[in-house]
């Protein structure tokens, strides 16, 4: 009988151990499990709940207890008052891992006030008269500077409204952002004044006429296109260019205000040139008009006292085509061909 009952208590004992193994792992899972802090979180909205701080946070996980920094801002959370608000909400056992603080950083989206001006431009291109985004000068009533917005507005800026007087030069444009969270867009107003805006060669001296213009006379500026309208000069052409009248410097040229510059002047000595096929001869004259290269001036003969009419070629030199000589006597006619002849200080027949 004694023999029976210590059996029966030996299956008894050997049916609790294997029962109480499934419970000692469910134990030893629930400690690995355990609620655990985070050293730093990130989160996307306004709120911080419990499971963003936490691992393990299980049901208590949606539960917000805290506002998050500023949008694009990180901030910090001392542990010893995580705690006092986490045990509030019957988080405990939490392993601290012996932080002392816990950084929480809230996601942004930056738009940079470059990207708001490149949109608001692009808006603008073509309307009433304006050009190129490009060149389009923006001033804003009330800088918007960098915008930060909610990490789930991920849209692109889309103008929605957009209002321009071309007379007063101001606009008003709405844009949208969207959120791929399905909260409402975030709009952004923006007014202000736009102008067109070309390049042009501005003058670093005052000047005079006739005074021919230097590299460092020029320089290149971006000036509202109706204070110059289409005539605009490139400095690279100004360069070397001659004034036509006399400018003050900070003034935008215009290609009307140069000419090129004489290479002859009223009164000045010249030679003059005379060329026909075989023959070559210079004779000094006086010009009796100023000129530039190209140009067709009066010039005085200074020894047959004639005027005659010539273009000018070079600094101080004026060219005159000629009738070809009359030919030379059969005698003559084989030293003629040898080479071509070159006089001086002589008045050609031609005169």
């Amino acid at each position: 009988m004694m023999s029976m009952i210590a059996r029966s208590l030996l299956i008894a004992a050997a049916l609790l151990a294997v029962t109480m193994v499934p419970a000692a792992a469910q134990v030893r899972g629930e400690t690995i499990a355990a609620p655990t802090l985070r050293a730093s979180v990130t989160v996307a909205d306004d709120i911080v709940r419990v499971g963003d701080l936490i691992d393990n946070a299980g049901s208590a996980g949606s539960i917000a207890i805290y506002r998050a920094p500023d949008l694009g801002t990180t901030g910090t959370l001392p542990v010893a008052q995580v705690l006092n608000v986490l045990r509030s909400h019957q988080v405990i056992g939490v392993d601290t891992r012996e932080l002392k603080e816990i950084t929480v950083t809230r996601l942004a989206r930056t738009i940079d006030s470059k990207e708001i001006e490149q949109q608001l431009s692009r808006a603008l291109e073509g309307r009433h008269g304006l050009g190129r985004a490009g060149n389009i000068a923006l001033t804003f009533d009330r800088d918007p500077g960098d915008i930060r917005l909610e990490a789930t507005n991920t849209g692109a800026m889309q103008p929605v409204a957009v209002r321009y007087d071309p007379r007063s030069t101001r606009f008003d444009v709405t844009f949208e952002v969207s959120n791929e969270a399905g909260a409402a867009p975030y709009k952004l107003r923006l007014t202000g004044t736009a102008i067109e805006t070309i390049e042009a060669a501005v003058l670093t001296r005052n000047v005079e006429r006739g005074d021919v213009l230097k590299a460092s006379d020029v320089v290149v500026e971006r000036r509202p296109k109706a204070e110059i309208g289409n005539d605009a000069a490139v400095r690279d052409s100004a360069v070397g260019m001659q004034m036509r009248r006399q400018m003050r410097a900070g003034q935008a040229l215009r290609t009307a205000d140069t000419a090129k510059p004489d290479l002859v002047t009223r009164d000045q000595n010249v030679t003059l040139v005379y060329r026909t096929s075989g023959l070559y001869l210079t004779i000094r004259g006086k010009a009796m008009d100023a000129g530039a290269e190209g140009d067709v001036v009066n010039v005085m003969n200074l020894q047959s006292k004639r005027a005659v009419a010539g273009v000018v070629t070079g600094r101080g030199e004026v060219s005159i085509s000629v009738a070809s000589p009359r030919a030379a006597p059969a005698a003559d006619a084989a030293s003629s061909t040898s080479a071509p002849v070159k006089l001086s200080s002589v008045a050609p027949n031609a005169e």
